[in-house]
């Protein structure tokens, strides 16, 4: 285990990292929210249907319910005739059987009469009239004299130009969903797609998972807020940029951002402050945590009974990383240096807060992609370039450095689709070479849920 005192490092390689801090962070505790607010969230128990859904066998076209051996064979040469004795609207119910010679005018999602095993789309009948007056395809009618005859209504015979569609365009009941069947398990992030299923199956509230609540405290007297931005115009300051970053990173990682300010370097401060975090779930601290003579939130963290896990890991940038727990309250320590706060946050922070959602897929997503141009290595350590995504023509993508890869040029992230990965030992991913990625869906933070789209303008 590494040690602060005397400078010892750990040194550990990411998936050690990772192992280590997910077996100390555990799901927060399920509440009940409404359906219309459970978007984004993650579902803390299975979701069980008590309906069939369909609940009936419906009709998956407009046209006529009939029977398959009425309309084998039929052509527009030798059509079949079969009489309309009902007419079912979507939200109606049948009114009786069909029978031998028979049809149901239905619209879509109708309840299939009895009797019925098809559903003739009404193209393929003399009732279809084309809004242009023209074909609709091989098995369409000319369109009919509409003042003639009623186009399909209950008493009138209708024409069947193609047996086509016998024992097809019905909607079975179940075929969805199964009473009693788990429809969706825990730990699911609740999508469009998962909310339109806990709406059909009849679940007006959900239980999901509390959003964990991530305090943040920025490090030094060399910061200011907005509220002092003349002093950074002046040359007198920095500001702290790291705060916002962070919270809108903890933001669409589906936690809370609690910002504690920015602490100077003052031990009883920073102390303070971070006593106003053990009510979080967790607490993030932007620099101040290494071993240099004034690095002081170590010093506070100690004095405060904070014990250290582990010290540094084998990553480019954001090496100089801690975690450890202070009364049972993780603490993730990261360099100040702006790219190291947002690499290091896709990379170790947002694993861990999945975990705290309750997710099951708590590990950063990649894709392969191609270099479309040199890009270095760290040596010992795994190396994270920022690189922008560029379609290659054949379905992929090519990757290409954002600029200068500084540690301070916060630029290159803002720049960037995805994080590269070139594994430590690796001296470079040359032109053409394959690669991992990690997408940062930079303008769509829902997307991390339904896989890759690069934006390509």
């Amino acid at each position: 285990m590494g040690d602060w005192h005397t400078g010892r490092a750990d040194w550990l390689s990411i998936p050690e990292a990772l192992e280590r801090i997910l077996a100390s962070v555990r799901p927060t505790e399920a509440e009940p929210v409404p359906l219309v607010d459970a978007f984004g969230r993650v579902l803390a128990e299975p979701a069980v249907s008590p309906i069939d859904h369909p609940p009936w066998d419906n009709s998956g076209m407009d046209g006529f319910a009939v029977r398959a051996e009425d309309i084998a064979g039929a052509t527009r040469e030798a059509p079949a005739r079969l009489t309309v004795v009902d007419d079912i609207p979507a939200g109606g119910f049948p009114s009786r059987p069909i029978g031998p010679g028979e049809a149901a005018k239905i619209m879509t999602g109708a309840p299939v009469p009895e009797g019925a095993d098809s559903v003739v789309r009404v193209e393929h009948t003399d009732a279809w009239v084309p809004a242009d007056g023209g074909e609709a395809g091989d098995a369409a009618p000319a369109p009919r004299d509409v003042a003639s005859e009623a186009t399909g209504a209950v008493g009138t015979t209708i024409r069947i130009f193609s047996g086509s569609d016998a024992r097809r365009n019905i909607r079975r009941r179940g075929e969805d969903l199964r009473a009693n069947a788990v429809v969706l398990d825990s730990g699911r992030v609740l999508g469009p797609g998962e909310i339109g299923i806990l709406a059909a199956t009849g679940h007006a509230t959900v239980l999901v998972h509390r959003r964990p609540r991530i305090a943040i405290l920025a490090n030094g007297d060399e910061l200011v807020d907005l509220d002092r931005f003349e002093e950074v115009v002046a040359g007198r300051k920095i500001v702290n940029s790291n705060t916002y970053a962070l919270a809108a990173a903890v933001t669409a990682a589906g936690g809370e951002p609690i910002p504690l300010g920015i602490a100077p370097d003052d031990p009883e401060e920073i102390r303070a402050r971070l006593v106003l975090g053990r009510d979080a779930d967790a607490v993030l601290t932007t620099a101040g945590a290494s071993v240099g003579q004034h690095d002081l939130v170590k010093d506070a963290l100690l004095e405060l009974g904070f014990e250290l896990d582990f010290w540094r890991v084998r990553m480019r940038p954001g090496s100089p990383f801690s975690f450890g727990r202070l009364g049972g309250v993780p603490v993730f320590g990261i360099a100040g240096n702006p790219v190291s706060v947002l690499v290091t946050f896709e990379v170790l922070v947002r694993p861990a807060i999945r975990r705290m959602l309750g997710r099951r897929d708590v590990h950063a997503r990649t894709i392969r992609v191609r270099a479309a141009e040199r890009i270095p290595g760290a040596g010992r350590l795994t190396h994270f370039p920022r690189v922008r995504l560029e379609p290659d023509g054949d379905g992929g993508y090519t990757a290409r450095l954002t600029g200068s890869q500084g540690s301070g040029i916060l630029s290159s992230v803002a720049a960037a689709d995805a994080l590269l990965v070139v594994p430590a030992g690796v001296e470079a991913i040359e032109p053409g070479q394959e690669a991992d990625a990690i997408p940062l869906f930079r303008n769509d933070p829902a997307a991390q849920d339904f896989g890759f789209v690069a934006d390509a303008s």
